[in-house]
């Protein structure tokens, strides 16, 4: 499997906010999986990604976790 280096292109921001609905939460979530990936040195062994937060927004995209935010 082929890494992604492109940055921020993949996964698709449009798609992303199919799942969670605003820009604002999904940078807060995106954040919060990418630190549990990273102090837990977590490995996903499928990532096309490089870096944490883009391996945290694929698990966002793949519906790999389960995200709830308080009213």
């Amino acid at each position: 499997m082929t890494k992604n280096t492109d940055g921020m292109r993949y996964p698709s921001i449009d798609k992303l906010l199919g799942k969670i609905n605003s820009k604002y939460k999904l940078v807060y979530a995106a954040s919060k999986i990418a630190r549990i990936l990273e102090d837990e040195k977590l490995e996903v062994e499928d990532a096309k990604c490089v870096t944490s937060i883009g391996v945290a927004l694929e698990e966002i995209i793949d519906g790999k976790v389960d995200i709830e935010f308080e009213s």
